[in-house]
């Protein structure tokens, strides 16, 4: 879909729809869309005094122009009230708006710079939220579905961002073009993640790794389950050990300050291709989701496809401990003891309390390589905040609220749970150093502190993703489906720490 900045004047525009917007009680509409009601004789206003516009986010109200205006469609979408108003608001109104559009058949559409007036933003951020918004909202998964060849498919081919004011086109297309990469690399996550486990095994993640980093300029070094054994990943061995599927070790790495090596953060993705909980195996309700037990991992990779087109100054490894958690006859038991590759024994009390032992091992290496920052993912627990943010935790607080900070800006919340030392009892082993999982109290603490041990000194922060990695229905900029979080998470931070 091409998606361009354009100058002109809303009211002269030849388009098969125009989107323009309207607050939350504003009776009397100015700028573009007081323009587009002057040449429609009054009638946005009308609807407005009669009920029909109110202005309120996510309210739609299609207005056929009958000739009177050169776009034959006029879509006034509600942004809220002015003074909710921000980037998260123009990504749900142009995700939802999109999809509309889509569904009307039309291939091609405009819109006005949303905010750009009594909104206060602008042009750069108005314009990635109008791209992001609009990608993410009309991002599709049916590749497997046979297609009808009565019924084309229905893709948006052209939207334009229409600004009055030439001089403010370079940085809007500016703000078009960096929202594009950002919602590529989310798009990249959601496909991953989408996959069925039969085709995404972890020999087919690598590969797909590996490819977006030679496309996109990045390193990357796939290590093998014989490496592995020299490295001593054994939690990560654990986990494979009853799949008929060989683990994957991806390692992605780019170099954004390559003078300065110790200015660097590793990304770590728990990358669980399917997850049955081996041994102890989970019930059949909804295990067919497991198949998305690796999107964290496939956050990372996302994340490192944008982090490479946004080029901020900074050393970033993006690591991804792919596997299956299978009970095959050589599965590893409750009660086994492995050792990860820091040394560390390991009581694996549960099976199904996988993802935390893969990650061991990922920090393990990100430590022996020198990684001064480390922040991982995983869907591991979920949280008691429903599916409206991810709890973090960590042990460096400025990290902790830098995450918490560009979360808030990108729409993906997160919530700090305490890591106090108390808690550390809950993983105490009788016949090794620790155990993989602490009882059913604080089970995202427990699992938060089983990794802490594994990140030495290094500023350390663990975000559980479990209840935003996917949604039942469409909302906004959300698809049902793998929602992509956290790949807009890790780049903003990767570009807030570029900065200093």
């Amino acid at each position: 879909m091409d998606i361009k900045a354009v100058a002109g004047n809303v009211t002269t525009l030849s388009t098969p729809a125009l989107i323009v917007n309207l607050f939350q009680g504003v009776t009397q509409p100015g700028g573009a869309t007081g323009a587009v009601d002057a040449a429609l004789d009054g009638a946005i206003t009308r609807l407005i005094s009669d009920g029909e516009i109110t202005g309120k986010q996510g309210d739609l109200t299609l207005i056929h122009t009958l000739g009177k205006l050169p776009a034959q469609r006029v879509i006034v979408a509600g942004l809220g009230k002015v003074e909710k108003f921000s980037p998260e608001v123009v990504r749900q109104v142009m995700g939802s708006t999109s999809r509309h559009i889509r569904g009307l058949g039309i291939r091609r559409f405009a819109t006005i710079a949303h905010g750009a007036g009594i909104g206060g933003m602008d042009a750069a951020p108005s314009g990635q939220a109008i791209a992001e918004g609009t990608l993410l909202g009309l991002y599709t998964f049916n590749r497997y579905k046979s297609r009808d060849p009565e019924d084309p498919a229905r893709e948006l081919e052209e939207l334009l961002v229409v600004e009055r004011e030439a001089s403010k086109l370079p940085a809007l297309q500016q703000g078009l073009d960096r929202g594009r990469a950002i919602a590529e690399a989310v798009n990249l996550a959601r496909d991953l993640s989408n996959e069925p486990a039969n085709v995404l095994t972890p020999t087919e993640m690598a590969e797909r790794a590996r490819r977006m980093c030679q496309e996109a300029g990045l390193e990357c070094t796939i290590i093998e389950q014989p490496q592995m054994r020299e490295l001593g990943m054994g939690a990560l061995l654990a986990v494979a050990a009853g799949s008929a599927q060989p683990p994957k070790f991806i390692v992605m790495q780019y170099r954004g300050d390559p003078g300065n090596p110790s200015n660097n953060i590793a990304l770590c993705g728990k990358g669980i291709t399917f997850d049955s909980g081996g041994i102890n195996i989970k019930t059949g309700d909804n295990m067919g989701n497991m198949k998305g037990d690796m999107a964290a991992g496939a956050a990372v990779i996302g994340a490192l496809k944008a982090i490479a087109a946004l080029k901020p100054r900074i050393n970033v490894m993006g690591l991804v401990p792919a596997t299956e958690n299978m009970p095959g006859g050589s599965a590893a038991r409750p009660a086994d003891v492995v050792r990860a590759m820091s040394g560390k024994s390991i009581e694996i009390d549960n099976t199904d309390a996988e993802g935390r032992l893969v990650l061991a091992d990922a920090l393990s290496y990100a430590r022996q390589h020198g990684q001064r920052r480390i922040v991982d993912a995983g869907t591991l627990t979920g949280t008691p905040f429903g599916n409206l943010a991810a709890a973090v935790m960590g042990t460096d607080q400025e990290l902790v609220d830098r995450i918490i900070r560009v979360g808030e800006a990108t729409g993906e919340r997160y919530w700090q749970m305490p890591l106090w030392e108390e808690y550390r009892e809950q993983i105490r082993s009788d016949i090794a150093d620790i155990k993989n999982t602490g009882g059913r109290g604080a089970g995202s603490i427990a699992a938060a502190y089983f990794i802490r041990e594994f990140a030495g000194d290094a500023a350390w922060a663990h975000l559980d993703v479990a209840s935003v990695a996917r949604t039942d229905r469409d909302s906004g900029y959300l698809v049902k489906g793998h929602t992509g979080k956290p790949v807009r998470t890790f780049v903003a931070l990767v570009e807030d720490l570029a900065r200093g």
